[in-house]
């Protein structure tokens, strides 16, 4: 999750644009952060993304460990019964996505379905190692599956979230719903590893000014909803844990002590070996300075995702 705002650069695909008005009743306004499974870490040092806060709920580094063993049995099992990834090779798939639009009583919140078709093409090119000669092709590519429109303001406002994803979430396990909100962050994240407990309220939800051609300054690119969807497939924040050897979970981004903001060329933020990963989708950094998922990360994305989406 990132407190200033998660973007995704878009590809422009062939999707089935439906409307759907809902009634607008809502009872009680929750926090923003309501239902998720685990809100980012935010070192007390500094702001999150865009000074808003965690995008993701909080893992421990105890219950990370539990993930990491959790995650292991899983692939161990997929392939003694032959439907893991072999050995050496990465996992690849078309991601259907649904898109929420959640417009208030004033039309707030409309975005256009040229800039959802954007925001798509932002994903396909992002995940696709498209925006620098340093970035991973991770093999995943994503289809518009479907646009929904809902006027309600409460939903708007992402009041009463679990509800509202419970209520208008589509496809299983494989399927990334975007829900596009008017909140306090540039977007919150759902892990994997929750979808089996929590399969309603999975997906990510985006600040609709940040998608491409949005108003919200330094994150309109459309790289939020790459940020949110990353952990989605199961990446940490790149400051995951801080100054540690363990970090992230990902060998080849180097540990930070604390989230970027803008664009610091040299940041080093931690004794251990390497600079910031400040051009790293998983960081906190503006837009335009984001430009890659390194190749560890594109694996771990294959094996969260054969454990928990396949």
């Amino acid at each position: 999750m990132r407190i200033t705002r998660p973007r995704v650069l878009a590809v422009l695909l062939a999707g089935t644009a439906l409307t759907f008005s809902p009634l607008g009743g809502q009872a009680t306004a929750q926090l923003p952060a309501e239902g998720l499974s685990n809100p980012c870490f935010t070192p007390a040092d500094s702001a999150a993304k865009g000074g808003r806060g965690a995008d993701t709920r909080d893992v421990s580094p105890a219950e990370q460990r539990q993930i990491e063993a959790r995650t292991a049995q899983l692939l161990k099992a997929k392939a003694e019964r032959g439907i893991g990834v072999p050995q050496g090779a990465l996992a690849a798939a078309t991601v259907p996505v649904y898109v929420h639009v959640m417009r208030d009583a004033a039309g707030n919140g409309d975005v256009t379905d040229t800039q959802i078709s954007q925001q798509i093409a932002v994903l396909n090119k992002t995940f696709a190692g498209g925006e620098s000669s340093a970035a991973a092709n991770t093999g995943f590519t994503f289809n518009l599956a479907g646009t929904f429109r809902y006027n309600n303001t409460q939903w708007h406002q992402d009041k009463q979230s679990s509800t509202y994803r419970k209520q208008t979430r589509k496809g299983g396990a494989n399927a990334l719903n975007i829900w596009l909100v008017d909140f306090g962050y540039l977007g919150i994240a759902t892990f994997p590893w929750d979808y089996k407990k929590q399969p309603g309220i999975d997906g990510i939800r985006v600040q609709y000014t940040s998608l491409p051609g949005g108003s919200e300054p330094n994150y309109n690119l459309g790289e939020t909803a790459t940020h949110e969807a990353g952990h989605w497939f199961g990446l940490y924040h790149t400051f995951q844990g801080g100054c540690t050897t363990t970090n992230d979970e990902v060998a080849d981004t180097p540990a930070q002590s604390s989230p970027t903001n803008g664009c610091p060329t040299g940041r080093d933020s931690c004794s251990l070996p390497g600079l910031d990963p400040i051009h790293n989708y998983m960081d906190y950094s503006y837009d335009s300075c984001y430009n890659q998922f390194s190749p560890d990360q594109s694996t771990r994305i294959s094996n969260m995702w054969t454990a928990y989406r396949a």
